[in-house]
């Protein structure tokens, strides 16, 4: 059925509180024993991407993204790379351009939208390993292109590809605008203005002259930012016209592999019109879980195996037969 009624993630006790869930990971969770080998590939345009692998010798592999200003030594990241190498996959976590750790070479950075450079992995991994299945992972903006990339596909997806799990998925760019500007959300909002501020100090060193950060205490939301750099860079009008192309979820109905959407009830980014009931309701390949609790790339959980509800559900669903 593919809107799941009863999720079984069950917050642990003091875990309630959406904020509390989405902080405590970044600032507590250690991930042990993955041990990325990094890979570089070039992209059309002259740019690069930094792959990390973490390969079992397996024929099936999971490619996971991150979210906004993450990368692939996030805990989440680094927990579900973990996860997936126990449940039978090689993992390969991919840093979006900007985010290996190095500035990428382009003016250009990485948005919600771009699913040329997951096509370009995918195309590379094809080409050179000898993999029988491919599922993809995504997080937060992760997710979203995850999402939109398989909408995009539809029938033509490459028939290696099985299967899909998201998480904390914003599939309504323009509404979670509105959302991550709300008062509550005022430090994480914050947190990721310093943290592209440096992004884009960084370009200003490497490309002098074609971009600068005058006047950036006037940006007041990630719409701004959207307005002032990721659409001019990336070929839109406005931030808005940017949100309208990039989100996911109209192309949700074109989705043609099994694919789960985890999205909390009480995640703090995330607007109603996340929770994608109508198009889960016409596309059978679609799976919407909505826990009532987990925050943001949250889900935490206790047990001996130290792996969150993401990362045990993902790989459940991957393993599914």
């Amino acid at each position: 059925m593919p809107f799941i009624r009863e999720s079984e993630y069950r917050a642990p006790f003091g875990f309630g509180n959406p904020h509390v869930q989405t902080v405590y990971p970044t600032l507590f969770r250690k991930v042990s024993g993955v041990e990325y080998r990094r890979e570089r590939i070039d992209t059309p345009d002259g740019d690069f991407l930094d792959l990390d692998r973490s390969p079992i010798g397996t024929r099936r592999l999971a490619i996971v993204l991150h979210g906004l200003e993450g990368d692939s030594t996030r805990s989440y990241m680094k927990g579900m790379a973990k996860a997936v190498n126990r449940g039978g996959w090689d993992a390969l976590a991919l840093n979006f351009r900007g985010c290996s750790g190095e500035p990428n070479r382009q003016l250009r950075l990485y948005h919600s939208g771009e699913t040329g450079d997951i096509a370009r992995v995918i195309e590379h991994v094809l080409a050179g390993d000898a993999y029988e299945e491919l599922a993809l992972v995504g997080f937060s903006l992760g997710g979203n292109v995850i999402l939109k990339y398989l909408g995009e596909q539809g029938e033509k997806i490459h028939p290696a590809i099985r299967k899909a799990a998201t998480f904390s998925v914003p599939c309504d760019l323009s509404a979670c605008s509105v959302e991550i500007g709300r008062l509550s959300n005022r430090l994480y909002l914050k947190r990721f203005l310093v943290m592209l501020r440096k992004k884009i100090r960084a370009k200003m060193e490497l490309r002098p002259g074609e971009i600068n950060d005058c006047d950036w205490e006037k940006m007041k939301s990630l719409k701004d930012f959207d307005d002032r750099y990721t659409a001019p860079l990336h070929g839109f009008k406005d931030a808005e016209d940017y949100y309208v192309q990039s989100s996911s979820k109209p192309f949700l109905q074109n989705i043609a592999v099994p694919t789960l959407v985890v999205n909390a009830a009480d995640d703090p980014f995330l607007s109603k019109t996340c929770y994608p009931f109508r198009e889960c309701e016409s596309n059978p390949n679609l799976h919407l879980e909505i826990p009532k609790h987990g925050g943001h790339v949250g889900f935490v959980s206790f047990n001996d195996r130290e792996e969150y509800f993401s990362e045990s559900r993902a790989v459940a669903f991957l393993n599914d037969r």
